[in-house]
Protein backbone atom coordinates (compact mmCIF):
# COMPACT_ATOMS: atom_id res chain seq x y z
CA UNK A 1 0.00 0.00 0.00
CA UNK A 2 1.36 3.39 -0.97
CA UNK A 3 1.91 5.63 2.05
CA UNK A 4 -0.54 8.51 2.35
CA UNK A 5 1.35 11.81 2.72
CA UNK A 6 0.34 13.88 5.73
CA UNK A 7 0.01 17.65 5.67
CA UNK A 8 -0.27 19.21 9.11
CA UNK A 9 0.01 22.73 10.38
CA UNK A 10 -0.62 26.14 8.94
CA UNK A 11 0.02 27.15 5.38
CA UNK A 12 1.67 30.49 4.70
CA UNK A 13 -0.62 33.53 4.60
CA UNK A 14 -1.81 34.37 1.09
CA UNK A 15 0.87 36.51 -0.50
CA UNK A 16 -0.77 37.34 -3.82
CA UNK A 17 -0.66 35.76 -7.26
CA UNK A 18 -1.83 32.19 -7.90
CA UNK A 19 -3.62 31.07 -4.71
CA UNK A 20 -2.84 27.43 -5.54
CA UNK A 21 0.92 28.03 -5.97
CA UNK A 22 1.71 26.74 -2.46
CA UNK A 23 -1.15 24.23 -2.22
CA UNK A 24 -0.07 20.91 -0.75
CA UNK A 25 -1.33 17.79 -2.48
CA UNK A 26 -0.33 14.29 -3.57
CA UNK A 27 -1.36 11.42 -5.83
CA UNK A 28 -3.49 9.25 -3.58
CA UNK A 29 -3.80 5.59 -4.63
CA UNK A 30 -7.57 5.46 -4.17
CA UNK A 31 -8.52 8.27 -6.57
CA UNK A 32 -8.84 5.68 -9.35
CA UNK A 33 -12.26 4.96 -7.85
CA UNK A 34 -15.32 7.08 -8.56
CA UNK A 35 -16.40 9.83 -6.17
CA UNK A 36 -19.43 8.48 -4.31
CA UNK A 37 -20.12 12.01 -3.04
CA UNK A 38 -20.52 13.37 -6.58
CA UNK A 39 -23.60 15.59 -6.97
CA UNK A 40 -24.21 14.01 -10.38
CA UNK A 41 -24.87 10.71 -8.58
CA UNK A 42 -27.33 12.41 -6.22
CA UNK A 43 -25.08 13.12 -3.25
CA UNK A 44 -25.93 15.96 -0.89
CA UNK A 45 -24.95 17.61 2.40
CA UNK A 46 -28.26 17.26 4.20
CA UNK A 47 -27.47 18.91 7.54
CA UNK A 48 -24.79 20.69 9.58
CA UNK A 49 -24.76 22.03 13.11
CA UNK A 50 -23.25 25.35 11.98
CA UNK A 51 -22.47 27.10 8.69
CA UNK A 52 -22.10 30.68 9.82
CA UNK A 53 -19.40 31.79 7.37
CA UNK A 54 -19.86 29.43 4.41
CA UNK A 55 -22.57 26.98 3.37
CA UNK A 56 -22.24 23.25 3.82
CA UNK A 57 -23.31 22.57 0.21
CA UNK A 58 -19.96 23.91 -1.02
CA UNK A 59 -18.32 20.69 0.20
CA UNK A 60 -19.54 18.74 -2.83
CA UNK A 61 -19.05 21.32 -5.60
CA UNK A 62 -17.22 19.36 -8.33
CA UNK A 63 -14.82 22.14 -9.32
CA UNK A 64 -11.77 23.11 -7.23
CA UNK A 65 -12.39 25.76 -4.58
CA UNK A 66 -11.89 29.36 -5.69
CA UNK A 67 -10.36 32.20 -3.68
CA UNK A 68 -11.02 35.92 -3.96
CA UNK A 69 -9.04 37.90 -1.36
CA UNK A 70 -11.39 40.90 -1.71
CA UNK A 71 -14.65 38.96 -1.32
CA UNK A 72 -16.25 39.92 2.00
CA UNK A 73 -19.86 39.92 3.18
CA UNK A 74 -21.79 41.05 6.23
CA UNK A 75 -20.54 38.06 8.21
CA UNK A 76 -16.90 38.40 7.20
CA UNK A 77 -14.62 36.78 4.61
CA UNK A 78 -16.61 34.70 2.15
CA UNK A 79 -14.94 31.32 1.61
CA UNK A 80 -15.65 28.66 -1.00
CA UNK A 81 -16.24 25.79 1.39
CA UNK A 82 -18.03 24.92 4.63
CA UNK A 83 -16.92 27.18 7.46
CA UNK A 84 -18.28 27.42 11.00
CA UNK A 85 -17.95 30.19 13.58
CA UNK A 86 -15.17 30.19 16.18
CA UNK A 87 -16.07 28.10 19.20
CA UNK A 88 -15.78 29.56 22.69
CA UNK A 89 -15.58 28.09 26.17
CA UNK A 90 -18.16 28.23 28.95
CA UNK A 91 -16.85 31.27 30.83
CA UNK A 92 -14.18 33.93 31.13
CA UNK A 93 -12.22 31.57 33.34
CA UNK A 94 -12.45 28.84 30.66
CA UNK A 95 -12.69 30.68 27.31
CA UNK A 96 -11.37 27.77 25.25
CA UNK A 97 -13.49 25.01 23.68
CA UNK A 98 -13.29 21.61 25.33
CA UNK A 99 -11.54 18.62 23.79
CA UNK A 100 -14.94 17.16 22.85
CA UNK A 101 -16.28 20.29 21.11
CA UNK A 102 -16.65 19.86 17.35
CA UNK A 103 -18.79 20.76 14.35
CA UNK A 104 -20.38 18.22 12.04
CA UNK A 105 -22.06 17.78 8.68
CA UNK A 106 -24.18 14.88 7.41
CA UNK A 107 -23.48 13.73 3.84
CA UNK A 108 -25.75 11.46 1.82
CA UNK A 109 -23.68 9.52 -0.71
CA UNK A 110 -24.90 9.57 -4.28
CA UNK A 111 -24.89 5.77 -4.34
CA UNK A 112 -24.30 3.20 -1.59
CA UNK A 113 -20.82 1.79 -1.74
CA UNK A 114 -17.57 0.53 -0.27
CA UNK A 115 -15.31 3.48 0.52
CA UNK A 116 -11.63 3.15 -0.41
CA UNK A 117 -10.42 6.62 0.47
CA UNK A 118 -11.49 10.09 1.56
CA UNK A 119 -9.98 13.49 0.75
CA UNK A 120 -10.69 16.37 3.14
CA UNK A 121 -9.56 19.39 1.14
CA UNK A 122 -8.77 22.59 3.06
CA UNK A 123 -7.81 24.68 0.00
CA UNK A 124 -7.50 28.39 0.89
CA UNK A 125 -8.23 27.73 4.56
CA UNK A 126 -4.80 28.76 5.80
CA UNK A 127 -5.38 29.96 9.35
CA UNK A 128 -9.02 28.96 9.73
CA UNK A 129 -8.95 25.21 9.02
CA UNK A 130 -9.88 22.62 11.70
CA UNK A 131 -7.15 21.33 13.99
CA UNK A 132 -8.31 17.77 13.26
CA UNK A 133 -11.05 15.88 11.40
CA UNK A 134 -12.81 12.57 11.80
CA UNK A 135 -15.27 10.75 9.54
CA UNK A 136 -17.90 8.15 10.39
CA UNK A 137 -20.08 6.06 8.09
CA UNK A 138 -23.51 4.45 8.41
CA UNK A 139 -25.69 2.24 6.23
CA UNK A 140 -29.32 3.33 6.49
CA UNK A 141 -31.78 2.19 3.79
CA UNK A 142 -34.36 4.44 2.20
CA UNK A 143 -34.29 8.22 2.52
CA UNK A 144 -33.73 8.97 6.21
CA UNK A 145 -34.11 12.48 7.56
CA UNK A 146 -31.28 14.19 9.47
CA UNK A 147 -33.21 13.57 12.70
CA UNK A 148 -33.42 9.85 11.95
CA UNK A 149 -29.70 9.66 11.15
CA UNK A 150 -28.87 11.32 14.45
CA UNK A 151 -31.06 8.89 16.39
CA UNK A 152 -29.63 6.54 18.96
CA UNK A 153 -30.49 3.46 16.90
CA UNK A 154 -28.15 4.31 14.00
CA UNK A 155 -24.78 2.54 14.12
CA UNK A 156 -21.85 4.73 13.03
CA UNK A 157 -18.52 3.17 12.07
CA UNK A 158 -15.30 5.16 12.34
CA UNK A 159 -13.69 5.46 8.90
CA UNK A 160 -11.16 8.17 9.74
CA UNK A 161 -10.24 8.52 13.43
CA UNK A 162 -9.62 11.97 14.82
CA UNK A 163 -6.53 13.04 12.89
CA UNK A 164 -4.61 16.30 12.64
CA UNK A 165 -4.82 17.99 9.24
CA UNK A 166 -3.11 20.85 7.48
CA UNK A 167 -4.36 24.10 6.07
CA UNK A 168 -4.48 24.75 2.30
CA UNK A 169 -3.92 21.05 1.59
CA UNK A 170 -5.52 17.88 0.25
CA UNK A 171 -5.63 15.67 3.33
CA UNK A 172 -6.05 12.07 2.15
CA UNK A 173 -7.09 9.03 4.18
CA UNK A 174 -7.20 5.40 3.02
CA UNK A 175 -10.24 3.49 4.33
CA UNK A 176 -10.13 -0.23 5.08
CA UNK A 177 -13.74 -0.93 6.14
CA UNK A 178 -15.06 -3.64 3.80
CA UNK A 179 -18.76 -2.80 4.09
CA UNK A 180 -21.42 -0.73 2.39
CA UNK A 181 -22.20 2.83 3.51
CA UNK A 182 -24.95 5.25 2.53
CA UNK A 183 -24.18 8.29 4.74
CA UNK A 184 -21.17 10.00 6.31
CA UNK A 185 -20.77 12.23 9.34
CA UNK A 186 -17.85 14.60 8.81
CA UNK A 187 -16.52 16.16 12.01
CA UNK A 188 -14.11 19.06 12.38
CA UNK A 189 -12.41 19.57 15.73
CA UNK A 190 -13.08 22.04 17.20
CA UNK A 191 -14.25 24.33 14.36
CA UNK A 192 -13.05 25.96 11.14
CA UNK A 193 -13.45 25.35 7.44
CA UNK A 194 -13.22 22.58 4.84
CA UNK A 195 -13.29 23.45 1.15
CA UNK A 196 -14.18 20.14 -0.50
CA UNK A 197 -14.95 16.52 0.39
CA UNK A 198 -14.23 13.62 -1.97
CA UNK A 199 -15.28 10.06 -1.14
CA UNK A 200 -13.71 7.51 -3.49
CA UNK A 201 -15.08 3.99 -3.66
CA UNK A 202 -17.09 1.31 -5.44
CA UNK A 203 -20.85 1.46 -5.89
CA UNK A 204 -22.77 -1.45 -4.35
CA UNK A 205 -26.14 -1.60 -6.14
CA UNK A 206 -29.30 -3.04 -4.62
CA UNK A 207 -30.00 -6.35 -6.45
CA UNK A 208 -33.71 -6.17 -5.62
CA UNK A 209 -33.96 -2.79 -7.36
CA UNK A 210 -32.07 -3.96 -10.43
CA UNK A 211 -34.17 -7.13 -10.68
CA UNK A 212 -37.32 -5.01 -10.52
CA UNK A 213 -36.03 -2.79 -13.33
CA UNK A 214 -35.39 -5.78 -15.58
CA UNK A 215 -33.63 -3.98 -18.41
CA UNK A 216 -31.23 -1.22 -17.40
CA UNK A 217 -27.81 0.24 -18.20
CA UNK A 218 -25.47 -2.49 -16.93
CA UNK A 219 -22.33 -0.33 -17.14
CA UNK A 220 -23.75 2.79 -15.46
CA UNK A 221 -21.87 3.98 -12.40
CA UNK A 222 -25.06 4.29 -10.35
CA UNK A 223 -25.88 0.63 -11.13
CA UNK A 224 -22.47 -0.68 -10.07
CA UNK A 225 -20.46 -0.33 -13.27
CA UNK A 226 -16.87 0.85 -13.10
CA UNK A 227 -14.24 2.22 -15.49
CA UNK A 228 -11.27 -0.02 -14.63
CA UNK A 229 -8.60 1.33 -16.94
CA UNK A 230 -8.04 3.57 -19.94
CA UNK A 231 -5.28 4.29 -22.44
CA UNK A 232 -5.25 8.04 -21.78
CA UNK A 233 -6.73 10.37 -19.17
CA UNK A 234 -5.07 13.60 -20.28
CA UNK A 235 -8.14 15.85 -20.30
CA UNK A 236 -10.80 14.04 -18.27
CA UNK A 237 -11.50 10.82 -16.35
CA UNK A 238 -12.89 7.75 -18.07
CA UNK A 239 -15.55 7.40 -15.35
CA UNK A 240 -17.31 10.44 -16.84
CA UNK A 241 -18.59 8.17 -19.61
CA UNK A 242 -20.80 6.22 -17.18
CA UNK A 243 -22.13 9.14 -15.13
CA UNK A 244 -25.91 9.69 -14.96
CA UNK A 245 -27.60 11.84 -17.58
CA UNK A 246 -26.23 13.37 -20.74
CA UNK A 247 -23.05 15.39 -20.77
CA UNK A 248 -23.64 19.12 -20.22
CA UNK A 249 -20.29 20.45 -21.50
CA UNK A 250 -17.15 19.23 -23.21
CA UNK A 251 -15.18 18.27 -20.11
CA UNK A 252 -18.13 16.26 -18.76
CA UNK A 253 -17.09 13.38 -21.03
CA UNK A 254 -13.82 11.60 -21.81
CA UNK A 255 -11.27 13.21 -24.10
CA UNK A 256 -7.72 12.04 -24.87
CA UNK A 257 -4.70 14.01 -26.02
CA UNK A 258 -3.95 14.14 -29.73
CA UNK A 259 -2.14 11.06 -30.98
CA UNK A 260 0.89 11.39 -33.24
CA UNK A 261 1.27 7.65 -33.89
CA UNK A 262 -0.71 4.83 -35.49
CA UNK A 263 -2.35 3.65 -32.26
CA UNK A 264 -5.79 4.23 -30.76
CA UNK A 265 -7.40 4.88 -27.39
CA UNK A 266 -9.71 2.75 -25.24
CA UNK A 267 -11.54 2.31 -21.92
CA UNK A 268 -12.12 -1.01 -20.14
CA UNK A 269 -15.17 -1.39 -17.86
CA UNK A 270 -16.47 -3.83 -15.28
CA UNK A 271 -20.24 -4.34 -15.55
CA UNK A 272 -22.58 -4.39 -12.54
CA UNK A 273 -22.47 -8.20 -12.79
CA UNK A 274 -22.68 -10.82 -15.52
CA UNK A 275 -25.31 -9.51 -17.93
CA UNK A 276 -26.92 -9.96 -21.32
CA UNK A 277 -26.34 -6.83 -23.41
CA UNK A 278 -28.97 -6.21 -26.10
CA UNK A 279 -28.49 -2.57 -27.15
CA UNK A 280 -25.99 0.23 -26.69
CA UNK A 281 -25.49 3.97 -27.07
CA UNK A 282 -22.33 5.96 -27.79
CA UNK A 283 -22.86 9.67 -27.22
CA UNK A 284 -20.44 12.37 -28.41
CA UNK A 285 -22.43 15.30 -26.93
CA UNK A 286 -20.44 18.59 -26.85
CA UNK A 287 -17.47 16.95 -28.55
CA UNK A 288 -17.55 18.70 -31.92
CA UNK A 289 -14.06 19.17 -33.34
CA UNK A 290 -12.57 16.54 -31.05
CA UNK A 291 -14.99 13.60 -31.03
CA UNK A 292 -13.70 10.13 -31.84
CA UNK A 293 -13.75 9.35 -35.55
CA UNK A 294 -14.76 5.70 -35.17
CA UNK A 295 -15.56 3.36 -32.30
CA UNK A 296 -16.00 -0.34 -31.62
CA UNK A 297 -17.37 -2.11 -28.53
CA UNK A 298 -16.46 -5.56 -27.18
CA UNK A 299 -17.45 -7.67 -24.16
CA UNK A 300 -15.85 -10.58 -22.38
CA UNK A 301 -17.13 -13.04 -19.78
CA UNK A 302 -14.82 -13.32 -16.78
CA UNK A 303 -11.34 -11.99 -16.11
CA UNK A 304 -9.74 -14.46 -18.52
CA UNK A 305 -12.48 -14.55 -21.14
CA UNK A 306 -11.92 -13.75 -24.81
CA UNK A 307 -13.06 -10.37 -26.10
CA UNK A 308 -16.09 -10.62 -28.40
CA UNK A 309 -16.78 -7.66 -30.66
CA UNK A 310 -20.45 -6.66 -30.45
CA UNK A 311 -20.15 -3.41 -32.42
CA UNK A 312 -17.63 -3.37 -35.27
CA UNK A 313 -15.63 -0.23 -35.97
CA UNK A 314 -18.32 2.34 -36.77
CA UNK A 315 -18.16 5.96 -37.93
CA UNK A 316 -19.21 8.48 -35.27
CA UNK A 317 -20.64 11.94 -35.80
CA UNK A 318 -19.73 14.91 -33.60
CA UNK A 319 -22.18 16.03 -30.89
CA UNK A 320 -24.52 13.08 -31.60
CA UNK A 321 -26.07 10.20 -29.68
CA UNK A 322 -25.63 6.95 -31.63
CA UNK A 323 -27.94 3.98 -30.91
CA UNK A 324 -27.37 0.34 -31.89
CA UNK A 325 -29.56 -2.75 -31.41
CA UNK A 326 -27.52 -5.95 -31.29
CA UNK A 327 -28.57 -8.84 -33.56
CA UNK A 328 -28.27 -11.22 -30.59
CA UNK A 329 -27.69 -10.72 -26.84
CA UNK A 330 -24.06 -10.73 -25.74
CA UNK A 331 -23.16 -12.17 -22.32
CA UNK A 332 -20.29 -10.61 -20.38
CA UNK A 333 -18.89 -9.24 -17.15
CA UNK A 334 -16.58 -6.66 -18.76
CA UNK A 335 -16.80 -4.29 -21.70
CA UNK A 336 -14.37 -2.26 -23.74
CA UNK A 337 -14.83 0.71 -26.05
CA UNK A 338 -12.07 1.43 -28.56
CA UNK A 339 -11.96 4.80 -30.31
CA UNK A 340 -10.00 5.53 -33.48
CA UNK A 341 -7.62 7.18 -33.57
CA UNK A 342 -8.18 9.50 -30.58
CA UNK A 343 -10.56 12.20 -29.35
CA UNK A 344 -13.42 11.41 -27.05
CA UNK A 345 -16.91 10.25 -26.25
CA UNK A 346 -19.23 11.66 -23.60
CA UNK A 347 -21.25 8.59 -22.60
CA UNK A 348 -21.43 4.83 -23.15
CA UNK A 349 -24.67 3.00 -22.34
CA UNK A 350 -25.04 -0.80 -22.42
CA UNK A 351 -28.66 -1.85 -22.04
CA UNK A 352 -29.50 -5.35 -20.89
CA UNK A 353 -30.36 -7.47 -17.88
CA UNK A 354 -28.49 -9.59 -15.38
CA UNK A 355 -28.12 -13.31 -15.95
CA UNK A 356 -29.20 -15.69 -13.15
CA UNK A 357 -25.51 -16.10 -12.26
CA UNK A 358 -25.01 -12.33 -12.23
CA UNK A 359 -28.05 -11.81 -9.99
CA UNK A 360 -26.88 -14.51 -7.57
CA UNK A 361 -23.36 -13.10 -7.24
CA UNK A 362 -24.59 -9.53 -6.85
CA UNK A 363 -27.05 -10.56 -4.13
CA UNK A 364 -24.32 -12.46 -2.26
CA UNK A 365 -21.96 -9.48 -2.35
CA UNK A 366 -24.72 -7.09 -1.25
CA UNK A 367 -25.49 -9.30 1.73
CA UNK A 368 -21.81 -9.77 2.60
CA UNK A 369 -21.26 -5.99 2.69
CA UNK A 370 -24.33 -5.35 4.81
CA UNK A 371 -26.15 -3.37 2.13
Amino acid sequence: MTAIPSFTGDANPYGGGDPYADYRTADFPFTQYADLADRRLGAGVIAANDEFFAQRENLLVPEPAEFDPEHFGHKGKIMDGWETRRRRGASADHPWPTAEDHDWALVRLGAPGVIRGIVVDTAHFRGNYPQAVSVEGACVPGSPSPEELLGDDVKWTTLVPRTAVGGHAANGFAVAAEQCFTHLRVNQHPDGGIARLRVHGEVVPDPVWLEALGTFDVVALENGGRAEDASNLFYSPASNTIQPGRSRKMDDGWETRRRRDQGHDWIRYRLAAQAQVRALEIDTAYLKGNSAGWASVSVRDGEEGEWQEILPRTRLQPDTNHRFVLPAPAVGTHARVDIFPDGGISRLRLFGSLTPEGTSRLAARHQELGG
